[in-house]
C-alpha cells in the first residue's frame, strides 16, 4: 500500500478525470484564464496647464482641475512648483500666480514630472496613490491599487 502511494506522488503528472496534462499545458491553460491587464489607465490623463503670461507674471487658471486629478491639495502642487521653478508663487482663488515668466511647455514638463514622481505608482502605473510620512520622517508614496510603498524626496 505504501509503495502504491509513493508511485502516484512522484509521477509529477496530475490526474484529472483520466486526462494527463504536462506542466507546459497546465501553465498555458492557467495563463489563458487570467484577465487581460492594460499597462496604462486609459481614463487617466495628466492635465495640461492653462497658463498665460501677464507682464512679468505667469498665471495658471486651471490649478483646481490639476489638483482634483492629482488628488492632492493646490497648496502641495504650489509648494512643488515653487521649488522646481525657483520663483515665488501665490494662490488667488482658483488661479496660481507665479512671479516669473514661465513658458507653457516648461510648466507642463514640471507638472508631468510631479505626476510621474508623486502621483503615478511605479509598480502598477495607476494614479491611486497617497503621500504618507513614516515614524522616522521619511515621505513615502502608498499605492491604494497594488499596495506598493516607496520613498520619495520631500519637496516641502
Amino acid at each position: 500500500m505504501q509503495q502504491i502511494m509513493q508511485s502516484n506522488i512522484y509521477q509529477n503528472k496530475p490526474i484529472t478525470s483520466g486526462v494527463i496534462l504536462s506542466y507546459d499545458e497546465l501553465l498555458d491553460r492557467a495563463f489563458a484564464q487570467l484577465p487581460k491587464l492594460s499597462i496604462e489607465n486609459v481614463d487617466f490623463k495628466i492635465p495640461e496647464a492653462d497658463s498665460m503670461i501677464q507682464g512679468s507674471k505667469t498665471i495658471i487658471r486651471n490649478i483646481s482641475q490639476i489638483a482634483d486629478v492629482a488628488r492632492r491639495s493646490r497648496e502641495d502642487i504650489a509648494k512643488y512648483l515653487t521649488k522646481e521653478l525657483a520663483a515665488p508663487i501665490s494662490l488667488d482663488g482658483s488661479t496660481l500666480n507665479i512671479s516669473a515668466r514661465i513658458q507653457a511647455n516648461q510648466l507642463n514638463e514640471k507638472i508631468k514630472r510631479y505626476f510621474d514622481t508623486y502621483i503615478i505608482c511605479k509598480e502598477c502605473h495607476k494614479p491611486d496613490t497617497k503621500i504618507a510620512e513614516t515614524q522616522r520622517g521619511y515621505v513615502v508614496i502608498v499605492c491604494e491599487a497594488c499596495g506598493a510603498i516607496y520613498t520619495v524626496k520631500n519637496y516641502q
